[in-house]
């Protein structure tokens, strides 16, 4: 089991990157970049390519709206080549609050869109000539959308790896059988280990049947923020994910289309979930974050001693999870990760 984490995108980056350095020595394996509507991700990672050495970087995520499948595939290529094969292109879909309130685009056939970026990447990277007919994309575009000057372009330098792993972000049975099925790894959110069968035991098995033996077995992504120490000190640190879990389940997307609250009911808290939104949408955030469930608080965090915190690592082993993703807090972030380098194994 491989250990993550990701940086904050949104503060001192310069500050993070030298924390990247402190960690990568304690033991990640790999950092992630988040990319919402403030900094971009890929000048986060370039940055981050030139200060470390040995961590695997990667994109979690970008969305597939706000760059055509090419410009994936040609930012993936330039980040592979910098960091020397150490990079993880990590896509989703995002919402249609973001796409169309911070892009402008219309947020139609995300599905489709995600699948054909897929493809249309690795056929780059395999520098193929660029000829596709799909759904969302025609390469070339048709005479009668443009000038009809387009020819099948392939690109122009050799990557530095003509499969550069792609992980999906996907919460919806049809997102997660398409990630199963053709993706190299899955970054679910709000991860359960102990509830993920119920909620997508079925399209996993769907897309797994699908997959083709070219592939390496799908890597699954899950964890979340971490403490280790003595119980009367560490548990209630589990507190300070309230917020942000309160956040995605209540207010990340509107009534009706918040995929953070479909997972929540999926997982048999119905009530909580609906309550949890009203207030959230109702300004009441310190209430929606305190009406969280205290089960999905726990589980969803790794906060306890070591015992407990080994005991939480086999559950998300048992679940299939091959990349432990965590947010370490207290006053040594560092020695944490070194404490979990310890738990997980080499």
């Amino acid at each position: 089991m491989q250990i993550s984490t990701n940086l904050d995108y949104a503060g001192d980056f310069q500050a993070s990157a030298a924390r990247a350095v402190a960690l990568e020595q304690a033991g990640v394996d790999a950092i992630w970049v988040a990319e919402a509507y403030g900094f971009d991700a890929i000048s986060m990672l370039g940055y981050l390519a030139a200060k470390t050495s040995r961590v695997t970087l990667g994109t979690g995520i970008i969305n597939v709206f706000s760059r055509t499948p090419a410009l994936i595939a040609q930012t993936a290529a330039g980040l592979d080549r910098l960091t020397g094969g150490r990079f993880v292109l990590g896509l989703g879909a995002s919402g249609p609050q973001v796409i169309e309130g911070w892009h402008g685009m219309a947020y139609t056939q995300p599905i489709a869109r995600l699948r054909e970026t897929i493809d249309i990447c690795r056929m780059a990277w395999a520098r193929e000539r660029l000829v596709y007919d799909g759904s969302v994309f025609h390469l070339p575009l048709p005479d009668d959308q443009g000038t009809g000057l387009g020819k099948p372009l392939k690109m122009i330098n050799t990557p530095q790896r003509a499969q550069i792993p792609i992980h999906i972000a996907s919460l919806g049975p049809k997102s997660v059988e398409i990630c199963a099925a053709s993706a190299d790894g899955w970054l679910p959110f709000l991860y359960v280990p102990e509830r993920a069968e119920r909620v997508w035991g079925t399209a996993l098995a769907k897309g797994l049947a699908k997959r083709s033996p070219d592939l390496a077995p799908l890597e699954i992504t899950g964890g979340g923020m971490l403490a280790i120490g003595p119980m009367a000190d560490v548990v209630p640190l589990r507190d300070r994910a309230r917020p942000m879990l309160a956040l995605y389940i209540g207010g990340m997307g509107a009534r009706g289309k918040n995929f953070y609250n479909d997972v929540c009911r999926a997982y048999g808290w119905e009530a909580e979930a609906e309550l949890i939104q009203d207030l959230y949408l109702e300004g009441k955030k310190v209430e929606a974050a305190a009406a969280v469930p205290d089960e999905l608080v726990e589980k969803a965090t790794l906060c306890g001693d070591a015992a407990y915190v080994r005991d939480r690592v086999d559950a998300y082993r048992s679940a299939g999870v091959t990349n432990l993703n965590v947010a370490p807090v207290g006053a040594d972030p560092v020695a944490t990760i070194a404490q979990l380098r310890e738990i997980v194994g080499g």
